[in-house]
């Protein structure tokens, strides 16, 4: 103590200890358990996310890229596929069979479309208030998407049925008389339609009434404070609040109007691959089947393919697009 007054008071800070230090003991070795446990920690999140991307990239990405690969050759079953290019692309855009698939795609998504997803908004706004028996009804709307496409389709294919079909016979009391919903090419693509909005607007409508549930109460006991009705409710409450579900089932409708295929194929039966005996309703899906398996071009199916995808990415970004926007203008 006398020493370290000292110091201070030289004016000097008493020097440190200049004996050399031993480095910390490191302890013993880890085990080979504690090994196994750190390894354990750190690999078996992607053991346990590999599955799926083993299988994907078997299943998904392979094929995709394959496809593609396959589209830039000129390829049949059982035969040496030659190099063409681009060539397949610029038959597609010469083809008047393709550019009419399109065409019937995007009119069959549309008619299609549009009314299941409205049907689909009013069911859900329905259930979304008590009433009785509404988890018997919940059910209901479902039982459809459960059903098998084939017999769905068979089931309309009768009542579509220009001679004896229940359609023609009711429409036959208001004074329309023998509608062709087969050859004819608008009758049949509302036929088909008919088929897809009645197949989906429950499962859509599930979807929506799980958005609505999520919904806070109070803002409508606001709005009803504020004299607004059931109606105005649902235009300034619902819809803004359940709009990102509204963008979701846009987006997955539209997918799945851009593949179409059973609902036509079986309905057309015989002439289901080539859309009827005039085309009038084939779309991508069955164009991309009738020209690789019973013209054997695989090559143009495999180009079809691709210019579907394209044409998915194309309006997913769109609607991406003003999805963005929209939530820009609310602020979101």
């Amino acid at each position: 103590m006398a020493t370290s007054v000292r110091a201070t008071a030289d004016g000097y800070p008493p020097k440190a200890s200049t004996a050399p230090t031993s480095p910390p003991d490191p302890g013993p070795p880890p085990s080979w358990r504690t090994k196994l446990y750190r390894f354990d920690t750190k690999a078996s999140p992607y053991a346990y996310i590999a599955p799926f991307f083993l299988i994907f990239a078997a299943f998904g990405l392979f094929p995709l890229i394959y496809t593609g690969w396959i589209s830039l050759h000129q390829a049949e079953l059982g035969a040496p596929s030659h190099w063409v290019g681009f060539k397949n692309y610029t038959r597609l855009w010469d083809s008047t069979f393709f550019w009419n698939a399109l065409r019937n795609t995007f009119t069959l998504g549309v008619i299609s479309t549009v009314p299941q997803l409205m049907m689909a908004l009013g069911l859900a706004h329905l259930l979304n208030y008590k009433m009785r028996a509404r988890g018997f009804f919940r059910v209901a709307i479902l039982a459809p998407y459960a059903t098998s496409i084939a017999a769905a389709s068979l089931v309309f294919v009768q009542l579509f049925n220009p001679d004896y079909g229940i359609a023609n016979q009711l429409l036959g009391h208001v004074g329309v008389h023998h509608i062709d919903w087969e050859s004819s090419k608008w009758p049949a693509q509302i036929a088909i339609s008919a088929i897809v909005t009645w197949r989906w607007t429950g499962y859509n409508a599930l979807i929506y009434l799980a958005a609505m549930q999520a919904v806070p109460g109070d803002l409508y006991e606001a709005a009803a404070l504020d004299g607004a009705s059931r109606w105005r409710q649902f235009l300034s409450v619902t819809i803004p609040s359940i709009r990102p579900t509204i963008f979701f089932t846009i987006i997955v409708s539209t997918i799945g109007a851009t593949q179409l295929f059973g609902e036509p194929l079986l309905y057309g039966g015989g002439v289901g691959v080539s859309g009827g005996s005039a085309h009038q309703y084939q779309t991508l899906s069955l164009y991309m089947y009738e020209k690789g398996w019973n013209n054997n071009e695989l090559g143009q199916a495999s180009a079809v393919a691709w210019v579907m995808l394209l044409i998915l990415l194309l309006i997913g970004a769109i609607q991406l697009f003003v999805m963005r926007l929209n939530r820009r203008k609310v602020g979101g």
